[in-house]
């Protein structure tokens, strides 16, 4: 078997593409992954199809090696591009390899554990805030405009079956709801400082969400790269004693992260933004984190598996960063179901009606559980016909 084509294709993913990798073989076997396409990630598809040339011929099958070999090109420039970019094709050679041995990927790995999965509803409430006009218009979603917006989502978590929500923090005021990342743009400070308005406003939201809950999920916080480490822990020490699962920090320093952890009286989950054990690593050792979350499309299922085997050598559970599309979701589910140390899965609760759409088989999801679908590779292929009548950039 050999590999004879590589293509790419985006679909409408409402605020964001849903980007498509196909692998083409000469025995009429197909591969597929998702990569994201970003503000972070602009030229990936360039990068793919540039490294893609390079492994045209070769066996797919052979998918670790043809990983290593990529990985060896880019070691100048490890990380970032390059690694999403390798992390693309060898996750469509996986799923070649496990369709021509007639198991689900997972089984690659010595998978499955389990077949059925935990979610968490990620962003709740944080696009809607960020791009309104979506969310109203195109999903039919009702505006947040207050505080008591948050408790009525905290309710519809609930309702949904989800064992536990993530929220950004959001402050309202009278021009609308605002995130409150300094960390990124819009809006960026780059000092990430940490005054008391923005304090209590992250108090006051998460006092709200969590009253929605009402003791039927736990809530969870993302601050992202928004505050210095000092600021972190700050903001754990206001929310001590409120029913919140996780407290996410993103850093790309285990020193200054490991001294949040101890000064924090919440789970700290972190490192959804570092590539590869090699990674990781530090991080693990420095004992920054209770749980590591891993990127599948960033670093591939083969890497994301050795990621969760380091973690759990030091006693760290593991869950994947997952707000993509629905190849994302079949592929991070195959991620969780090929560990022993699993804690949840990240997944939208809010997304465009046609997601599911877009695969030959949709996911399956009841009361906030994903159920691993059976059958080949990824468990489904890419409808081309159905990304094709949602096309990206949106017309």
């Amino acid at each position: 078997m050999r590999i004879t084509r590589i293509d790419s294709f985006h679909a409408d993913g409402g605020w964001r593409p849903f980007s498509f990798l196909k692998i083409s073989t000469d025995e009429g076997l197909v591969g597929w992954s998702e990569y994201a396409l970003g503000l972070w990630a602009p030229a990936l598809p360039d990068v793919i199809a540039a490294m893609g040339q390079g492994i045209i011929g070769q066996d797919p099958r052979a998918f670790g090696r043809i990983g290593a070999a990529l990985t060896a090109q880019t070691r100048f420039t490890p990380g970032g591009l390059a690694h999403q970019a390798v992390a693309a094709i060898q996750n469509a050679c996986v799923d070649i390899a496990a369709k021509a041995a007639g198991v689900p990927v997972c089984a690659l790995f010595g998978g499955p554990f389990r077949d059925r999965l935990e979610l968490y509803w990620s962003h709740c409430g944080s696009f809607r805030a960020r791009d309104r006009h979506i969310f109203e218009d195109v999903l039919g979603l009702p505006p947040l405009t207050a505080l008591d917006d948050f408790e009525a989502l905290g309710r519809d978590v609930v309702a949904r079956g989800y064992a536990a929500a993530k929220i950004n923090p959001i402050a309202f005021a009278a021009d609308g709801p605002r995130l409150l990342n300094p960390g990124f743009a819009p809006g960026v400070d780059f000092g990430r400082r940490l005054d008391q308005p923005t304090l209590a406003a992250i108090e006051a939201q998460v006092e709200a969400f969590a009253s929605g809950l009402g003791g039927g999920a736990l809530a969870m916080l993302d601050l992202n790269f928004g505050f210095t480490a000092g600021g972190f822990a700050q903001i754990a020490r206001r929310l001590a004693g409120k029913p919140i699962k996780w407290l996410e920090i993103d850093s790309h320093d285990p020193a200054s992260l490991a001294t949040v952890r101890p000064n924090a009286p919440l789970p700290i989950a972190s490192l959804e933004a570092i590539y590869g054990r090699a990674g990781v690593a530090p991080f693990l050792q420095a004992q920054a984190v209770d749980v590591a979350i891993v990127d599948i499309l960033w670093n591939g299922i083969a890497e994301g598996v050795r990621m969760a085997n380091l973690a759990e050598i030091h006693d760290v559970n593991v869950a994947p960063h997952n707000f993509y599309g629905p190849l994302g979701d079949l592929m991070s589910a195959h991620f969780c179901a090929a560990v022993p140390n699993f804690e949840i899965m990240e997944i939208e609760g809010d997304d465009v009606p046609w997601k599911s759409s877009l695969l030959t088989s949709p996911v399956t999801i009841a009361n906030g559980v994903l159920t691993l679908p059976g059958g080949v590779g990824w468990g489904a292929n890419i409808d081309e016909a159905a990304v094709a009548a949602h096309p990206w950039p949106r017309r």
